[in-house]
């Protein structure tokens, strides 16, 4: 049995759901001590003047407010957050763009697992960015930057600094206005469904542009976008009809 490593705290309102995640963590994931259990925002916030754990397993929507509340009230925390919910789109939204671990409800022994696995690996300096532009995405209701994680570090970008996404096999390349590229190991569909609909279209099952970053339309060769940078990305032909639509309605 492996040693025990970390310690934590569970926020949850419902005692079923503070028992069972306790109960498998204790089956699965010995390597973590559960030292403590609060039923909402106070009483987590009171537990977490008294204990220092390393990890809080925390509830999103709670009676007497959310798990972003809870944070709020925490300065520079220093442990790492696994938010346990129920389905909430706003929510799982903000925790993708932030790159924030989340399980959902009825937990999944693998999700457990693989957050688990996540939480060694993350620098406090990193913690600590997720957790700020998660807050503002929550009060703001908005998704300004997106945390993409590479094989060299976690990189937050400005929505606005995306020209376009282009798919590999299973990865996707983000070309950005300063010319630099990042490869994520995730699909586009996986960006996709996150980018804001509203920004970002897939005008071909290869590529997915920033409208903002569009230069010009060419009818060339079936139809073309000239991006910022010189970049021709093609249209495909069931696309057309509705990339006109929103540039006629956006943008003329």
């Amino acid at each position: 049995m492996p040693a025990i490593k970390l310690s934590a705290v569970i926020v949850d309102d419902e005692a079923q759901s503070r028992q069972t995640l306790e109960t498998l963590l204790e089956e699965y994931c010995p390597q973590i001590k559960i030292i403590g259990n609060a039923d909402g925002v106070l009483s987590g916030y009171r537990l977490l003047q008294t204990v220092s754990p390393d990890v809080v397993f925390l509830d999103v929507e709670m009676p007497d407010g959310t798990g972003f509340d809870l944070l709020k009230k925490i300065r520079s925390p220093k442990f790492h957050v696994v938010f346990c919910t129920a389905y909430d789109e706003f929510a799982i939204k903000a925790f993708q763009f932030n790159a924030i671990d989340y399980i959902l409800k009825p937990i999944d022994i693998d999700e457990l697992l693989r957050a688990v696995h996540k939480i060694s690996a993350t620098t406090t300096q990193v913690r600590n960015d997720r957790f700020t532009n998660l807050l503002y995405s929550n009060e703001s209701k908005r998704f300004d930057k997106i945390a993409l994680s590479s094989n060299d570090g976690l990189h937050f970008i400005a929505l606005e600094d995306i020209i376009r996404l282009e798919s590999f096999a299973n990865y996707t390349t983000f070309h950005l206005v300063s010319g630099d590229k990042i490869t994520i190991a995730k699909t586009l569909k996986n960006f996709d469904l996150l980018l804001p609909d509203e920004q970002f279209f897939r005008p071909h099952q290869s590529h997915i542009i920033n409208l903002k970053q569009v230069k010009k339309i060419l009818r060339e060769d079936g139809g073309y976008l000239v991006m910022q940078g010189e970049d021709k990305i093609p249209i495909s032909r069931s696309k057309k009809e509705k990339l006109f639509e929103i540039v006629k309605t956006r943008f003329l």
